[in-house]
Order: structure tokens, then sequence, then C-alpha cells
């Protein structure tokens, strides 16, 4: 016979996992969990994905909705933000009914930078829902050799 260990709040957790997973704001986060850029401004969370190349970094933010015009993104001490918001509203009428449908909402990420990350050099491009930051990275710096003197 073989022993299971119960632990009560097993279901709870992961159910705020699941939350979690789909971007809902966690109330009952800690501060080292990880990616905090859900904060309490924020209605919602776009998708993003990194990708590091050999001579720059590149982040895709999904962005549906959103005009270029509305996004902010700032790189402050080491810190890349991007915030926004989007509005929108579609109308639908035909014979019988009608309908609306509304998405308005602001986000707001914040990220990281590896040190090797040029912040001089940053590009933003948004097209087709999509946001495309690519950050440089820095000229390889070469050792230098320092003489001793006697």
């Amino acid at each position: 016979m073989a022993l299971v260990r119960y632990e009560p709040w097993n279901l709870l957790d992961k159910f705020q996992e699941e939350l979690n997973r789909l971007g809902q704001y966690d109330p009952f986060k800690r501060e080292s969990d990880g990616d905090n850029s859900n904060i309490v401004t924020s209605s919602w969370r776009p998708a993003v994905d990194i990708r590091e190349e050999t001579d720059r970094f590149v982040i895709l933010a999904d962005l549906p909705g959103v005009d270029p015009k509305d996004i902010e993104v700032t790189m402050e001490q080491g810190i890349l933000t991007i915030k926004g918001e989007r509005s929108s509203e579609k109308e639908e009428t035909h014979e019988g009914y009608k309908r609306v449908e509304r998405v308005r909402g602001s986000f707001y990420r914040r990220f990281s930078l590896p040190d090797t990350a040029d912040a001089e050099h940053i590009e933003a491009h948004g097209k087709n829902g999509v946001l495309e930051i690519v950050l440089p990275k820095l000229e390889k710096v070469q050792p230098r050799k320092i003489s001793v003197k006697g």
C-alpha cells in the first residue's frame, strides 16, 4: 500500500497558476516570482516573444487594435518599458439584430536588459498589430593590457 500526501490547497494553487498563465492579475504574487509587468494599472497583458540573435536582441509584442502612435517605449537604467492603450469598437448590423463589440484597456510591460544591449541605438516599429523592438548588442570591448611600473 502506498502513502499519498494530501495537500488541501493544491487545487487552489493549480487554479491560481492557470489564472497567472492566462495573464490575470495575481494580488498574492510575491516580488521574487519573476515578471512583475502586469501591475494594477494594466487591464491586459500583451504576449511577448524575445529572441537573441548574434548581433541583436529582438522583442515582438502582440498589440492587436493598438495604433503605433499610442505606444510608448522607454529605456531607463537598464529597464525597457512598453506601455500604451487600445480602444476599438466594431459594430455589426444584420437583419433582426445588432452587435457592438468594444475593446479597451491599457497595458504595461517591463523588461530588464542584459549588459550587452546597446541602449543608445534601440529601434521600435509597429506594423499589423505587432510591435518589434530591436536592441543591438554592444561591440565587444577588447581587453586592454596595463603595464606595471616598477
